[in-house]
């Protein structure tokens, strides 16, 4: 599910480990000496960018994402035009975002819509006490688009039918292996996703070394050999975006409305098939840890047309039920 939490600071930033001299990886010389490019904006109302690009990282170690105690968030992405870092920051009423690399003006122009700026809040009503609550809360929340689809589809793939440590944890290690150092003075060892071509080229015991099972690896290997096509899907509506994308064995509805939600910016794309979602949903608004996804979407049926949003006010409420089972354990196939 997008969003479920905003990020947090981890031990090192607290610490301070990020908020030092930035390191540099090997070829990064020329990036890190690159001026920054420049561009401010200004929202049309509250925004809190922890809640607007939490969704974007896969996990605290992710080498493509930091959040410093600074209030500054890090970007590292492969754009249309080559790989680019952003940073974002907020002061008053104003953003500031900063781009180096090849990709930098892509993710420069795109850095509204990455904010927020096509989605429309005002629209979405409370149905329920508890997403009133939550929506009063946290009025800086708002829907990004970032605008790439292979950048969503890649992890979400990861992500099924695994932990979310397993899975943070097999992109982490893909992206820094195979991934190039991200541009500009970054924060720490970031990096930029490989290349289509690059994730093709992943030995098969590369993928195993990082625990990720041959039915993930082959529909991330089906899904980038036809990455041209499924980029084309941005310039499509939600729903015909998912058809595209479900078009690639191995991807279904939860996955293809997990890639929506970051890449769109889809209100009503909720997630089906999810292991706690229906649960969660279920007791927030009907007291029922046992709902399915029928129920679910039965629940959320007076926000249509928002209900994605509807499910993130729930998820931020903290109304989740109580464990009943130990959690699901880990298994690290690369020790096989």
């Amino acid at each position: 599910m997008a969003g479920r939490f905003a990020p947090r600071p981890t031990r090192t930033t607290v610490r301070g480990g990020d908020a030092g001299a930035p390191a540099r990886l090997p070829g990064q010389q020329r990036g890190a000496t690159e001026a920054a490019r420049v561009r401010t904006y200004v929202p049309d109302g509250p925004l809190d960018l922890g809640l607007v690009l939490g969704p974007l990282r896969r996990g605290p170690g992710d080498p493509t994402f930091r959040a410093l105690p600074d209030g500054s968030f890090w970007r590292a992405s492969r754009t249309p035009a080559g790989p680019g870092t952003l940073r974002v920051t907020a002061y008053g009423g104003e953003v500031r975002g900063e781009a180096w690399g090849p990709g930098g003006d892509w993710l420069l122009e795109r850095l509204p819509e990455l904010l927020g700026a096509a989605d429309d809040p005002s629209v979405f009503e409370p149905r329920h006490r508890v997403v009133a609550l939550a929506r009063h809360r946290r009025p800086g929340l708002r829907l990004t688009r970032s605008g790439l689809v292979l950048e969503s589809l890649i992890p979400s793939i990861l992500e099924q039918k695994v932990t979310t440590d397993e899975a943070y944890r097999a992109w982490r290690l893909l992206v820094r292996k195979f991934g190039e150092a991200a541009p500009g003075p970054v924060p720490g060892r970031m990096c930029v996703m490989p290349s289509a071509r690059a994730w093709a080229l992943i030995p098969s015991w590369e993928w195993h070394r990082a625990g990720v099972d041959d039915k993930r690896a082959s529909t991330v290997l089906r899904a980038v050999r036809v990455a041209a096509r499924l980029e084309e899907a941005v310039g499509m509506s939600p729903r015909a975006a998912r058809e595209r994308l479900e078009v690639v064995p191995g991807v279904g509805p939860w996955t293809s409305a997990e890639t929506v939600q970051r890449s769109h910016g889809a209100a009503d794309e909720v997630t089906v098939g999810d292991l706690h979602l229906p649960g969660i949903v279920g007791w927030a608004l009907a007291g029922d840890r046992d709902a399915d996804d029928a129920a679910m979407l039965s629940l959320l049926e007076p926000y249509a047309g928002q209900r994605h949003r509807a499910a993130r006010l729930i998820l931020l409420s903290g109304r989740t039920p109580g464990r009943r089972a130990p959690k699901m354990p880990r298994v690290d196939i690369g020790l096989w």
